[in-house]
């Protein structure tokens, strides 16, 4: 259901109309890079910043093309030999697969990012930021890359037009010097853009954006050709996986900084609309935009108005109000956005980050890098595998060590009495909650190590465990096999019904006695150790087994 919130009118103005003014260079420059020009740049811009800001689940979010996206979109361009209709397939199919995505519930998972990796995405990001502007803060147009920006910085260096120098520093210093009682009428950005542009215009030759295409779209229906078609869906799964990714990290920012929470799976069905859209009036596809939402933000952009706000702004740009942007100098865009990348920078974190663990710094400085040297995707990846691996070694290691042999704290005196008077021939492990294919490794060591010597009667108690993966199943049978092998008898001992399926499945029987609770293990193996048969468990003689129930 669209709701429209008119609660911070002025702010969403002034943020949809800075992150618009922002957006304008990009799109162009983006639609320019993906082969099919800027005007499809602009008119994938204004679809999908205004239909996914409508439909969104990220209300201060700014949508738009993206450098991943435009990669995947030239290399199915240059594989297509330029089938324009084709790579708006794409575009129109991926959106249609954004939105099964978000009606399957897809989004959630995304969600689970954990901090280390945001801060080093979102530091990466102001890095990157900072290092693309420094070559517009001299007079130049440097890559688009941030390592080929990084090669051509000596260039720039040599060759410094210090005009645009001093007016990009202005505009920085603006920025950061404009009394905030004056921001609440006009943001500091915007009255740093206007100013810069005047100044420009009248008294400086710098370079400025230039001369903007305008024009409407028009239609571009989807197209099946039977020999593109696998190149055209596999771009599109791609695209959508990109976008998607791209998008709710952008919206995990956002809300770290508009202190929001968003919905993933609206957010995925609102940028499927969008692409959809962009697709079928000539646009190329994109996802949530850091930057531009971060400009958003920090020019007062709160909710969906603010990115409807900016798609109308481009909208306007493309029916003919060019030629007034195109007099920002390159220089004061450069200044604001060097002040966007050193907001975004995660200084709170990286202050106090030598008195946290050591391995979540590791791990946010490592994105950090993938993000400015690699590219997004792998860094998140690589940062959410790592603490993955991370997480799951600490909880294995959590588990193998609460695996305790003579358990301290029993339930009752009579289990006490019971263990105290059969310890030196029975061993008693109680796994003190779920087992994990982490912990499966170390499990049977740890059995094999702790057994007391002379142990005729391993008791596993179960009764913290609601499950088991098959991991750790396999790890339960290693355990029995080697009871069996060292003329032990094996009791298993409050094992819910999931678990006593798994093991039943995996093995075709349960690889001990089977009992329903500790204390019933503990006055069966006292039974079995004096002699005394117990007619309700047979085989209960060292190296025997009863048969599950």
């Amino acid at each position: 259901m669209v709701k429209l919130d008119f609660s911070n009118v002025r702010g969403d103005i002034a943020g949809g109309v800075t992150a618009g003014v922002v957006a304008l260079p990009l799109a162009i420059a983006l639609g320019v890079a993906s082969g099919l020009g800027p005007m499809a740049g602009l008119y994938g811009a204004i679809a999908l910043g205004f239909f996914a800001a409508l439909f969104g689940g990220t209300p201060s979010q700014i949508s738009g093309p993206t450098g991943p996206m435009v990669v995947v979109l030239a290399g199915l361009f240059a594989s297509l030999s330029g089938s324009v209709e084709l790579v708006f397939t794409a575009v129109m199919l991926a959106g249609v697969l954004q939105i099964v995505f978000g009606v399957l519930g897809v989004g959630q998972y995304i969600r689970l990012v954990p901090y280390p990796v945001i801060s080093g995405f979102m530091s990466g990001i102001g890095a990157i930021i900072i290092i693309l502007q420094l070559g517009r803060l001299m007079g130049h147009a440097p890559p688009g890359e941030p390592v080929e920006a990084m090669i051509f910085l000596p260039h720039a260096l040599s060759d410094i037009n210090f005009a645009a120098l001093a007016l990009g520093l202005g505009t920085l210093a603006m920025c950061y010097l404009w009394p905030s009682k004056w921001g609440k009428y006009l943001p500091a950005p915007l009255a740093a853009l206007i100013t810069g542009t005047l100044i420009a215009f009248f008294a400086l030759n710098v370079p400025v954006l230039g001369n903007i295409p305008t024009g409407l779209p028009s239609l571009h229906m989807p197209v099946f050709d039977r020999d593109s078609l696998f190149l055209v869906v596999e771009a599109a799964v791609i695209l959508a996986i990109l976008g998607a990714i791209d998008s709710l990290l952008t919206s995990l920012v956002a809300d770290n900084m508009a202190r929001s929470r968003h919905d993933s799976n609206k957010e995925l069905i609102g940028q499927g609309i969008g692409n959809g859209i962009a697709g079928l009036i000539g646009g190329i596809a994109g996802a949530g935009a850091t930057m531009r939402t971060v400009v958003n933000i920090r020019t007062g952009g709160k909710t969906n108005l603010s990115g409807m706000t900016h798609a109308l702004v481009l909208l306007a740009v493309v029916l003919g109000l060019g030629p007034l942007a195109a007099n920002i100098p390159h220089a004061v865009l450069a200044g604001i956005l060097v002040k966007v990348g050193l907001d975004i920078i995660d200084w709170s974190y990286l202050k106090r980050a030598h008195r946290g663990p050591r391995w979540d710094l590791a791990l946010m400085v490592l994105v950090l890098g993938l993000t400015v040297f690699v590219d997004l995707i792998t860094a998140v990846a690589a940062g959410v595998v790592l603490a993955a691996l991370a997480f799951v070694r600490q909880v294995a290691k959590t588990q193998v060590e609460s695996l305790k042999n003579l358990p301290e704290h029993l339930d009752s005196p009579e289990e006490k009495e019971l263990l105290s008077a059969i310890s030196k021939q029975v061993s008693l492990f109680d796994f003190g909650g779920p087992l994990s294919f982490g912990a499966a490794a170390d499990l049977g060591h740890h059995v094999r190590e702790h057994s007391e010597p002379g142990t005729r009667i391993m008791i596993l108690d179960f009764s913290s465990v609601p499950f088991l993966d098959l991991s750790a199943a396999l790890a339960i049978e290693t355990i029995a096999t080697d009871a069996k092998s060292g003329g032990k008898s094996l009791f298993l001992a409050g094992m819910s019904e999931e678990v006593r399926e798994v093991l039943s499945g995996l093995m075709g029987n349960v690889p001990g006695s089977d009992y329903e609770s500790r204390l019933e293990a503990l006055r069966a193996a006292k039974y079995a150790l004096s002699g005394e048969h117990d007619e309700k468990k047979p085989d209960l003689i060292p190296g025997g087994a009863a048969p599950a129930h």
